[in-house]
């Protein structure tokens, strides 16, 4: 089987390299890296994609022969997949094959895997890096430094004492495969956990008590941590009655997605004080640029989406298309695949 891997600037080829080490025993791969330049859609199928580098034009040139095509970020239209006239499978190192024209592959029947939950560990890891930074009060702690300031003794530092995570409770919204990770963490620091996920039952075995509604754990918890999927039910989940409704002093984390969060009421909180501190991962997009409003609160502390941004996390992508090129060539049952539905199985 003749395979394509396409880096991109991102996620560069030798993470596919890496993980195919033992792909190529048996296939032939062909490794190559898209052009980061701009591209601007005009057909129906390149306006179906998004988040994307390169151009799919830079794709067809190597697509002669193509029997399994892999990306992570390169654009994948009916363009490319015309080229690709023995193409059998797509794979896509990512959570959300949004750079693929989805509706294309389903149209030429070709079975479409992505890699979800690779980044679950990288996230889980920081989001217990903002749990302790609210609780130890360090997003004040750094300000106080940068602003050229030092304590004259021991004594001055008693306005930087914080907690410790342990004896507080944790509540997490969301108990998937990142909320799960977040939990194993949190308990060897003695936290209590509860969560909130009315599509799952959760084993008491995992040592978090599950809880029948949101209110109930906003009521309960001293740090509130967001990982649940954006539905078109659930935007602005947390909103001006959500956060009134968790405890005052609370502390509210999102490594999620943006849109689960109304700012406007996110920073009415934080200016009255109700919230202790907020942790975020990713914020809405401005259009008037320079630093983002909620920055101006000194118990705030804000990271530009790169939860998931390790090697480990871009290396266990290309690994799990590895495996599914393994299954797929022995005739085995594909375990993440996206248009299970599309064809009829």
């Amino acid at each position: 089987m003749k395979i394509l891997a396409v880096g991109d600037s991102y996620m560069p080829p030798r993470y596919f390299q890496q993980a195919f080490a033992s792909v190529e025993a048996d296939h032939k791969v062909e490794y190559f890296q898209v052009e980061d330049k701009p591209f601007a859609p005009t057909s129906p199928s390149e306006l179906r994609i998004k988040e994307y580098q390169g151009v799919p034009s830079e794709l067809r040139g190597h697509m002669a022969g193509v029997e399994a095509l892999v990306v992570q970020g390169a654009p994948v239209t009916d363009e490319v997949l015309e080229a690709g006239s023995q193409l059998r499978i797509v794979g896509c190192a990512r959570g959300g094959p949004v750079n693929i024209d989805v509706e294309a592959v389903n149209a030429r029947g070709l079975p479409l895997v992505n890699t979800p939950g690779k980044n679950a560990q990288a996230v889980a890891d920081q989001t217990l890096a903002f749990l302790i930074m609210l609780a130890r009060g360090l997003p004040r702690a750094q300000r106080f430094l940068e602003e050229g300031h030092q304590l004259k003794d021991n004594w001055e530092g008693a306005k930087f004492i914080g907690s410790d995570l342990r004896r507080h409770t944790l509540g997490l919204v969301g108990f998937g495969l990142i909320g799960h990770q977040v939990a194993r963490r949190a308990l060897p620091f003695g936290m209590n956990i509860v969560a909130y996920d009315p599509y799952m039952d959760i084993d008491p075995a995992d040592g978090v008590r599950q809880v029948e509604s949101l209110d109930e754990l906003l009521s309960e918890s001293d740090f509130v941590s967001l990982h649940a999927r954006v539905t078109k039910d659930n935007v602005n989940m947390f909103d001006t009655a959500t956060f009134a409704k968790m405890k005052p002093g609370s502390y509210f984390v999102n490594t999620a997605r943006e849109n689960l969060v109304d700012e406007d009421a996110l920073d009415a909180a934080l200016e009255s004080g109700h919230l202790g501190g907020a942790a975020l991962d990713i914020v809405r997009q401005s259009t008037e640029g320079g630093r983002h409003r909620l920055l101006r609160h000194r118990n705030v502390v804000m990271t530009p989406h790169v939860g998931g941004a390790t090697h480990e996390t871009l290396l266990q992508g290309a690994e799990m298309i590895a495996d599914e090129l393994h299954r797929f060539a022995a005739g085995k049952p594909l375990c993440y695949l996206v248009n299970r539905e599309a064809l009829g199985l």
